[in-house]
């Protein structure tokens, strides 16, 4: 439960979920509603694709801080947050987001951009006033730090 909260007040509270990203959104991936046939998907449900490959040889681990840019839909296209809209990437250590960014981001190598499509399970779990359902997400891994 401290682990949720913390992905909360993280993915939420300091880079928060923001309306006002609806008149700078990007516009949702074409496969956004479910991934598509050639995404790998983890055991417990993780979908991922590579969307570009990275340069780096590396791969964070769950101890890891990493420096990320992204961008997150709900399967229904709506785009609910987006540093990549800020302009600003984000830093943030793995034992502190959701379960989903936890296990992705680890396959992940430095330059890498690869979408996630993350189960209810593996994310906000049905918390009010949290996205529901599958999320989405692109994100491009800048940096291990």
């Amino acid at each position: 439960m401290r682990r949720l909260f913390a992905s909360i007040a993280l993915l939420m509270g300091l880079i928060g979920i923001n309306p006002a990203f609806a008149a700078s959104s990007i516009p949702a991936p074409s496969d956004v509603a479910a991934p598509p046939k050639d995404a790998q998907t983890t055991h417990s449900g993780l979908a991922s694709k590579i969307l570009q490959k990275g340069t780096g040889t590396v791969h964070p681990n769950s101890n890891s801080t990493v420096k990320v840019h992204y961008t997150g839909w709900t399967t229904d296209g709506k785009m609910f947050d987006s540093s990549v809209v800020r302009g600003q990437p984000i830093s943030f250590g793995l034992k502190q987001v959701i379960a989903g960014w936890t296990e992705g981001v680890q396959l992940m190598v430095i330059g890498e951009k690869r979408r996630l499509w993350i189960p209810e399970n593996l994310a906000y779990q049905g918390q009010p006033g949290m996205p529901a359902g599958m999320l989405v997400f692109d994100v491009e891994l800048l940096n291990i730090q």
